[in-house]
């Protein structure tokens, strides 16, 4: 068996943070065929050659995930889908300072 973990620190509320995290999960679902389900604050997946979770903190998620061995010469693959979602929707910079970037007017040059 091949082990996957990942962990990224947020600032989102928690309550995001579980949407973001439901939205990976749908993903991974789509592209992996992954049955999903909470239990508090864990989001718990499987399906036929891997199992794991993805737990959602107030500042973090972290997932763990056991891989069979046919899905463990995908690891990388996976690894990196993963690494993708995290990037995606649990990036440091908070979304109020990141619109408020957006919605700066750009400096002139002199």
């Amino acid at each position: 068996m091949s082990e996957i973990k990942a962990r990224r620190h947020h600032s989102l509320p928690l309550e995001d943070a579980r949407k973001a995290a439901e939205k990976i999960a749908a993903k991974l679902q789509k592209d992996f065929d992954l049955d999903w389900r909470w239990e508090r604050h864990v989001l718990h997946f499987t399906r036929s050659g891997v199992n794991g979770e993805l737990h959602v903190t107030k500042d973090e998620v972290r997932l763990e995930a056991q891989l069979g061995l046919l899905l463990s010469f995908l690891k990388q693959r996976i690894e990196t889908e993963i690494d993708e979602q995290f990037d995606k929707y649990f990036a440091r910079a908070p979304a109020k300072a990141a619109k408020a970037a957006k919605k700066a007017p750009a400096k002139k040059r002199t």
